[in-house]
């Protein structure tokens, strides 16, 4: 089988020129060409380097390589060669062509990467830079722009999305009345701004959340109630365990949550997601030591409630089953993180350990509820028995 090179060289009206260059085999009866390629000369071309590209035709993957140089009169024709690899690497989709319209835009590459950290401020001089990251979802995006914790630089909005669609009309109302740029892309863009994560058609570049510092304010408690109730969290780390205790919280009416710093998940926008936006609303406290902070709310007259599974033994504080407790002092509702539950040091400051008992047999491989599950019914049962209290 003799392998057949041709090249035809057109002048375009403006003397640029293209080149296509061919190349396939001779059969007895017909001809056929396997593979085609379009190699485009421009007058800027001198000099420039070895592009090489790959594909697959129908006898199987082969390669090529474009030599491009100048000639006299500044042109020369691009002559192809046949690649000396004798296997050459097969193309993958990871490997789009040279002008793939896959490609983000350089703007869309750089919000891309690692959650936005270090990017230049576009008010000040390059030596001032904010660290910004990419909130995705209706919900966050709207409750962000309209709650003011964050500082919002850019709203993303996916094209030709329904005018009609409140969320999105509401973000960029609100988007407009602040001042924050709008600007549309593709839906594949913004699946790969947010890692493909359910965006709604709506992401928006601000500065990220923290927790916010007690400020040496653990003994006031600016509670609403007589009775307040903390919720205290210890080594959560799943985001989405963490936005679905602060949604239950919120919406229950806990007066306020708590958590370890260390070995805890940050407020990140996958949180914000998970708790519907209710993280932009509610602030979360974070400790470095949640036992120095359990032993100043003891010596105040708070009492210290923790959690254990139906199923544990050998526990020294007293167990009872949520339906049994009544909200009659302050409390601190302690919640463990997932698997390893309450440290030792915090179960040792607790008063009592709620448990919720399963209203069937489980299966050994069964041994408790999700946290987030068992954190919504703790906190229901307790604020409920506040609500009997003051009847």
């Amino acid at each position: 089988m003799n392998m057949r090179l041709s090249q035809l060289v057109y002048r375009c009206a403006d003397n640029t020129r293209v080149v296509f260059m061919k190349w396939g085999t001779d059969g007895c009866e017909q001809r056929r060409f396997y593979h085609c390629s379009v190699t485009l000369l421009c007058s800027d071309d001198n000099g420039s380097k070895l592009a090489e590209r790959r594909g697959r035709g129908a006898l199987g993957p082969s390669s090529t390589r474009t030599v491009r140089s100048a000639g006299p009169d500044g042109w020369k024709a691009a002559k192809p060669r046949l690649s000396k690899t004798e296997n050459p690497v097969k193309q993958t989709r990871s490997e789009p062509g040279l002008g793939s319209k896959s490609r983000l835009s350089s703007d869309l590459q750089r919000l891309s990467r690692d959650d936005f950290t270090e990017v230049e401020d576009d008010g000040g001089p390059a030596s001032v830079r904010r660290r910004t990251e990419l909130l995705f979802g209706a919900a966050p995006c709207l409750l962000a722009l309209t709650q003011g914790r964050r500082a919002a630089h850019r709203l993303f909005v996916k094209e030709n999305s329904a005018p009609q669609r409140s969320a999105l009309q509401q973000a960029c109302e609100e988007a407009r009345r602040r001042k924050v740029p709008i600007q549309r892309v593709s839906r594949k863009d913004l699946d790969r701004l947010c890692s493909g994560r359910v965006h709604q058609g709506l992401c928006l570049e601000a500065t990220p959340l923290e927790y916010l510092p007690d400020g040496g304010n653990a003994g006031t408690t600016g509670d609403h109630h007589e009775t307040p109730l903390w919720l205290v969290l210890e080594g959560v780390q799943d985001p989405m365990n963490l936005g679905a205790i602060l949604r239950s919280a919120y919406f229950l009416g806990v007066d306020r949550i708590a958590s370890s710093i260390h070995n805890s998940c940050p407020l990140t926008p996958v949180v914000s997601k998970a708790s519907s936006g209710v993280m932009e609303i509610v602030g979360v406290y974070g400790y470095d030591n949640l036992a120095d902070m359990l032993k100043v709310k003891v010596s105040q007259g708070w009492q210290v409630v923790g959690t254990v599974g139906a199923a544990e033994v050998g526990v020294d504080v007293p167990v009872l089953h949520c339906s049994n407790f009544r909200l009659t002092t302050p409390t601190l509702l302690l919640i463990g993180g997932e698997g390893a539950g309450l440290s030792p040091e915090l179960r040792q400051l607790c008063n009592a350990l709620l448990t919720i008992a399963p209203c069937r047999e489980l299966h050994p491989a069964v041994e408790s509820l999700n946290v987030s599950v068992a954190t919504g019914i703790l906190i229901h049962s307790l604020l409920s028995s506040r609500r009997t209290m003051r009847r």
